[in-house]
């Protein structure tokens, strides 16, 4: 990157890329020491395959954020956010799987170039990792916030099965699927920063309350722009969610609304899965008709403007103005 001013790179994430970048150079080679494996060489070539194929690093990078911002000195937060990011790419593996998918970030998914078995058994296996690594830290508080995240992310899952094709899932349901899937990765990853930097507790609670609503804006965006996004932008086809027969925010909203006729299209493509072709067009007309992709919309910015507020708890830093920013960013992608 050599800063040339005919490709600036100027987003909240390229900020924070440049300012973490001797943190994530140490992340990345921790990464790539701890996905060795010596009598499994499927272990290394599976995650390779997902870790390198050009993920932003999000959640890793909270955590370094949140640390440097706390005035953290040391490199335990480098462990954490290693771990934070195996913790991700094993639930990434797991959930192609269950989802069946064939893409991911624009490439073809393990399950897919492997088989389903590989992809379980490397999600384990990084899973395991992550332990390993977050042990190391020695901070028992900062193994109960992840154990307790890895807890969580497989309930959200989980639910989201059982939600599943329920016409009759609530926006209640939702958040609690998305503060599983999502945003308890990204509130844990900015906690922990927090927690290894021994601030003091209302700014862990910030921490906390600023990764939990970032990552609940930031899934109801991914949800949004499903529907209106491009297959570049958010790494899969677009219209994947309706095709999978996922009950997200736009669709609960629509379905909350819907007349007799709307309803019948709804159990038919969504509750029984007969989808036939203009199916997704005609959802996206429906949506449209009742404003639920504005009203899911605003749901998002709320959450990023509650994102915003908690970090007013903690010290002025350049790394807290782009934090901030990054939570604008998320739902800007929307407009």
């Amino acid at each position: 990157m050599d800063g040339a001013p005919e490709t600036p790179k100027t987003g909240p994430q390229d900020r924070l890329s440049a300012a973490l970048a001797e943190d994530m150079a140490a992340v990345n080679a921790l990464i790539r020491a701890r996905m060795a494996s010596e009598h499994a060489p499927r272990i290394p070539e599976v995650t390779a395959h997902l870790i390198e194929a050009g993920g932003k690093r999000l959640r890793p990078m909270l955590t370094l954020a949140a640390a440097r911002l706390c005035g953290y000195a040391g490199t335990d937060h480098q462990k954490l956010a290693a771990t934070v990011e195996f913790i991700h790419t094993a639930t990434l593996l797991h959930d192609d799987v269950v989802d069946e998918s064939q893409r991911r970030r624009g490439r073809p998914t393990a399950n897919l170039l492997w088989d389903n078995k590989s992809s379980v058994l490397v999600g384990d296996y990084l899973f395991a990792r992550s332990f390993q690594l977050m042990v190391e830290t020695g901070s028992l508080r900062v193994l109960d916030i992840l154990a307790n995240a890895s807890a969580v992310i497989a309930e959200g899952e989980v639910l989201q099965l059982t939600a599943a094709q329920d016409l009759g899932t609530t926006e209640d349901t939702y958040l609690k699927v998305i503060r599983g899937k999502t945003a308890a990765l990204f509130s844990a990853a900015t906690e922990v920063g927090g927690v290894i930097a021994g601030v003091p507790e209302a700014q862990v609670r910030a921490l906390y309350t600023y990764g939990d609503a970032l990552g609940i804006a930031f899934q109801i965006a991914d949800d949004l722009l499903d529907y209106g996004g491009s297959s570049a932008t958010i790494g899969k086809n677009t219209g994947d969610d309706f095709r999978e027969r996922k009950l997200t925010l736009p669709v609960i909203k629509a379905v909350a609304q819907a007349t007799p006729e709307d309803r019948a299209f709804w159990v038919r493509t969504i509750e029984k899965g007969d989808q036939r072709d203009g199916d997704l067009e005609q959802a996206l007309a429906i949506m449209a008709r009742h404003g639920a992709m504005e009203a899911a919309r605003a749901d998002a910015l709320r959450w990023s403007d509650t994102a915003r507020a908690a970090l007013t708890a903690l010290p002025d830093h350049p790394l807290r103005d782009m934090l901030s920013d990054l939570a604008s960013y998320v739902v800007a992608r929307l407009s």
